[in-house]
């Protein structure tokens, strides 16, 4: 009887839901709307239904509690009953993200061919080319997070991310797989003690993405990307318009054979060398300012293998603009981020992730990108990214790359639509020597072709999607010497036919 008491409010509800849009609809609104809207008020029904049963069987638990167990208070069931609500809403309990792809790239001969953003000589120092139709790996991220909201206001959130990736098509990869857990951390906001600048202030400590990340996605490549173990406040009012972040970040390079300069008897052994990123990142409207000094203790005894030595300290700033249209022309959105750096800071994506770098080490990158309809079925997302730098790893080395890329898409049906990529990228690199690499220079190009399902179009940023590919690229002869990239390898020397299939999920 108890549950029959809250279906019969649920049906009253639902059909007055129906009486009340058809008797509000203009007589403009369309069928297909007016069931839509129907649907919306019969699911918050449903949701107001089943938190007053929650509610009612909370109620009559305190009010008929087990002789075994003590009655439960009016507070209990008050406390009881806010956090009913606060699950309802969302602010407190379990969710669940996820971020995810997965395909086959095949080429003319019947085999896997190589691919990836990062398959040209320019992509070892980041110079990344169109991702679409060019991924031939099983890459996922599950991010596990659990809210709680306390009686002061005060909230708190745990985070665990688990990602791993394979290039294997098999279903059981066993050695060849990467299992890592990238983020593990806790973050506090709304405490009740925080006042003046630092009321609206949140803090966090553990393993993470830094929050204000952001990326070209076409090129599977961030703008900027501070990661690492550590801690940091958010979102100080340090004036009406200006915003800022603190935090510090650990990274530990790979274990590297010292060269011990004062007792010649230790050299070879290993060790690690931790790099701390001190980070500001300051927001005034839309531009963002990003200052960066690392400092990694003993990595000036890291042989690079060219008669340099690696530096130990480093500095990189960063000047960003957040577009709420596109380029000013029209409604979409753009990002522009000019970036530099200097020994360790010459790493200006990945900040203090390159142990490698010399004091000397330049380099200034440039990163553009937007989104708009050009046509109310035609959309449109150019990027540009392009980097110089010298002294990187050896005296009087030089790397010089520039990216083009086009991502274009028309929707045919609500199910269907075609994408089609074009990608070029020039490059000039002259590393000296440095790893045994080749100086090269000369263009590559990228075409794709993709028809394309989504259970629901609207955008570039829907997922999920499948999609099914046909791609053509090719390069200069010249580039297959670099000596460390995928172009020249056997079967795979220019002109080169891909073909595959590939799922994308996020949400």
């Amino acid at each position: 009887m108890h549950k029959m008491t809250f279906k019969t409010p649920l049906a009253i509800a639902i059909a007055a839901a129906s009486f009340g849009l058809c008797g509000t609809a203009s007589a403009n609104t369309t069928l297909e709307e007016r069931f839509a809207q129907l649907e919306a008020r019969i699911a918050a029904a449903e949701q107001r239904a089943e938190a007053a049963e929650r509610r009612a069987e909370l109620a009559e638990q305190g009010h008929a509690a087990p002789s075994s167990s003590a009655p439960a208070t009016n507070a209990d069931i008050e406390e009881r009953l806010a956090r009913v609500e606060r699950q309802s809403s969302g602010e407190e309990g379990f969710s669940f993200n996820v971020y995810a792809r997965s395909g086959l790239l095949i080429g003319e001969d019947g085999k896997s061919a190589p691919g990836g953003p990062y398959l040209t000589p320019a992509g070892g120092n980041g110079g990344a080319v169109g991702r679409l139709g060019n991924e031939p790996d099983t890459y996922s991220e599950a991010i596990l997070n659990y809210r709680m909201q306390f009686d002061n206001g005060a909230k708190a959130r745990y985070t665990t991310m688990l990602a791993a990736g394979t290039n294997s098509s098999n279903d059981w990869v066993g050695d060849d797989t990467n299992l890592n857990v990238r983020q593990v951390y806790a973050e506090f906001s709304d405490l009740p003690s925080f006042t003046g600048a630092f009321e609206n202030a949140s803090i966090w400590a553990g393993k993470r993405f830094d929050r204000d990340n952001f990326d070209i996605h076409w090129l599977d490549s961030d703008v900027v990307f501070l990661a690492g173990t550590g801690g940091g406040i958010y979102d100080m009012q340090l004036a009406d318009n200006w915003k800022s972040n603190l935090s510090v970040y650990g990274r530990s390079f790979s274990d590297y054979p010292v060269v011990n300069r004062e007792n010649p008897g230790l050299d070879g052994e290993d060790s690690d060398t931790d790099n701390l990123v001190l980070t500001s990142n300051n927001y005034f409207g839309n531009w963002q300012v990003m200052v960066n000094g690392m400092s990694a203790a003993d990595n000036d005894e890291r042989d690079i293998g060219v008669g340099q030595t690696a530096a130990d300290t480093g500095w990189h700033t960063m000047v960003a603009y957040h577009g709420d249209s596109f380029f000013g022309m029209g409604e979409g959105n753009f990002k522009a981020a000019v970036l530099h750096g200097q020994g360790l800071g010459a790493e200006v994506k990945g900040l203090g992730s390159n142990g490698d770098l010399t004091d000397d080490a330049t380099a200034t990158r440039l990163a553009l990108y937007g989104t708009t309809y050009i046509a109310p079925k035609w959309r449109i997302a150019p990027s540009i990214l392009a980097e110089t730098s010298e002294d990187r790893f050896a005296n009087g080395d030089s790397y010089d790359w520039a990216t083009l890329n086009v991502r274009l898409a028309n929707e045919i049906n609500q199910n269907f639509e075609m994408q089609y990529e074009a990608s070029y990228q020039w490059m000039d690199l002259d590393p000296q020597g440095y790893s045994d690499r080749n100086a090269v220079d000369g263009d590559y190009m990228k075409f794709t072709i993709a028809p394309t399902f989504k259970p629901e179009l609207g955008g570039f940023w829907k997922r999920p999607e499948i999609r099914l590919f046909t791609t053509y690229s090719d390069w200069d002869e010249s580039l297959n010497s670099y000596g460390a990239s995928s172009l020249g390898s056997d079967g795979f020397t220019g002109g080169e036919f891909t073909f595959g299939v590939q799922t994308e999920v996020w949400f």
